[in-house]
């Protein structure tokens, strides 16, 4: 069993609930946990807590995480959007173009999807 799950995030004040919830996932799976593929995509207002400047996300969390194998996504409409440029986000943050088309991707490809 490999699980896939993709968190949506649309809202800057849920960023401390929604990391709270993927760590608390992970734990769950014990050593089983590398083989979970998670993906947090953030879309909306959201994409803010990736500016690198912002210190919005805990740094500590995050590098947490990413050891786990959590793949962190912005939407690049919200970012245009947002007035943010790519420059000013995380350097581990992939671009996708639209976040509503890669919540459907995700979803068709079989996974499970989670908002907190």
């Amino acid at each position: 069993m490999n699980p896939q799950i993709i968190f949506h995030i649309d809202e800057l004040k849920k960023w401390d609930l929604l990391l709270n919830n993927v760590n608390n996932l992970l734990l769950s799976y014990g050593e089983l946990a590398m083989n979970v593929s998670i993906e947090i995509l953030a879309n909306s207002e959201a994409v803010k807590g990736y500016i690198s400047s912002s210190n919005i996300l805990n740094c500590s969390v995050i590098e947490s995480l990413l050891q786990c194998g959590v793949k962190f996504v912005a939407c690049n409409n919200a970012l245009l959007g947002m007035n943010i440029s790519k420059e000013q986000i995380f350097p581990f943050v992939n671009i996708v173009p639209a976040g509503i088309r890669e919540l459907v991707d995700k979803q068709i490809d079989g996974y499970v999807y989670i908002k907190p």
